[in-house]
């Protein structure tokens, strides 16, 4: 009995916490999963009345980056967002495992119009979204800011930069 009170008080150091994800992992999804950096450009979204909102975006072109995309982040602040670039005309579905912020999903075809927008996508949920037509590109930005801003289905997005180049645009 001595003993195993003794054995009970004796300091011990607890053990290291365990790392969610393994250093090197290739599973994406996982918290801990540390990719390339993605490039970056700018998108310019013009408005139900005529104004323009500037968005800079992280590039998604790769399917790593694609799967990845906006998860485990906290926040995405107004202003910014993340484009998804496909390597395909077709449709697309989107889930939000891991993320952990409402999103405004705004499909887009070829030409940079706005075919449909889901919005305020809830967090953490496995359910797939899609606006039931064949999109080239998929801008995500923070919740509700398509409505806020007034971008509707049929709404024209301009790439800058080197996203205008990859299409031929100034």
């Amino acid at each position: 009995m001595l003993l195993l009170l003794g054995l009970s008080c004796t300091p011990r150091t607890p053990p290291p916490a365990a790392s969610p994800t393994p250093p090197g992992t290739t599973d994406v999804s996982a918290k801990g999963w540390v990719g390339p950096p993605l490039d970056r450009g700018q998108v310019v979204l013009h408005d139900a009345y005529g104004g323009t909102h500037p968005v800079e975006v992280e590039i998604a072109d790769t399917a790593a980056a694609r799967t990845r995309g906006m998860m485990w982040r906290t926040s995405a602040p107004e202003g910014t967002g993340m484009l998804f670039i496909f390597p395909s005309d077709e449709e697309h579905g989107f889930w939000m495992r891991n993320t952990l912020m409402s999103l405004d999903m705004l499909f887009l075809d070829p030409s940079g119009r706005v075919l449909g927008i889901v919005a305020q996508a809830e967090p953490q949920t496995l359910d797939q979204r899609s606006v039931g037509r064949p999109s080239l590109y998929v801008l995500e930005v923070q919740g509700g800011w398509a409505e806020k801003v007034g971008v509707v289905p049929g709404s024209q997005v301009d790439f800058k930069g080197s996203l205008g180049a990859r299409r031929g645009q100034p």
